[in-house]
């Protein structure tokens, strides 16, 4: 998966930049309270990404 396609949804969710790193992005859902590092590759592996979804959006596992 492209990694701006998978910003692009989880921002949509409600998600918001915590803050930059070298190698990854801290993202945070408010609403769920859980955050989750975002690699800066330009691909995300499928799994990974839809992992990634699944614990800022759900807050779950």
């Amino acid at each position: 998966m492209k990694r701006r396609i998978l910003v692009k949804q989880i921002e949509d969710a409600g998600c918001v930049l915590l803050r930059r790193g070298s190698r990854h992005d801290i993202y945070h859902n408010p609403i769920t309270g859980h955050s989750e590092p975002l690699p800066r590759h330009r691909e995300i592996n499928e799994i990974l990404a839809k992992r990634i979804i699944s614990r800022l959006v759900t807050g779950e596992d």
